[in-house]
């Protein structure tokens, strides 16, 4: 990533500590991510026992403002929990978080992300096509293995 700039001075990028929970969900929070489906403590948890290096923080001036988690298995690449604070959308942050993924994706070897996005979320559907990410003739399924609490 050295030949791209940071979006904005004082940003950067490092994996996630433990630390950083609470700081992670409250990003998450104010993005609207968690669902009652989705207990994040146990979808951080999961993370830090598959891949740990692929969830990623990004800092302005020691603050957490966004979030990345990474999946590789061998065929695709996945994207989750893209998440940048209110108060810096807009600034490059989600663009500059997408190409980190892609770059440490593309070292792998992987040769196609793919990712799902709520029907309804339209705005994050533009911030996606204006990466150059488009539909696939595909649809989607999932079975759920563990029920929400």
């Amino acid at each position: 990533m050295n030949s791209m700039k940071e979006p904005i001075d004082g940003f950067i990028i490092r994996p996630y500590t433990a630390a950083d929970q609470s700081d992670v969900i409250n990003v998450w929070q104010a993005c609207h991510l968690i669902v009652p489906w989705n207990d994040p403590v146990r979808d951080i948890d999961t993370k830090m026992n598959v891949q740990p290096d692929l969830f990623l923080v990004g800092l302005l001036h020691e603050d957490i403002v966004s979030t990345i988690m990474i999946g590789y298995e061998g065929h695709r690449g996945w994207i989750n929990y893209l998440a940048v604070s209110p108060q810096v959308q807009r600034k490059g942050i989600g663009t500059y978080m997408m190409k980190k993924a892609e770059s440490l994706l593309k070292e792998r070897g992987c040769p196609k992300i793919n990712l799902q996005i709520r029907k309804n979320n339209t705005a994050v559907i533009s911030f996606y096509e204006s990466l150059g990410y488009s539909f696939d003739d595909v649809v989607s399924m999932g079975k759920r293995l563990i029920s929400h609490v």
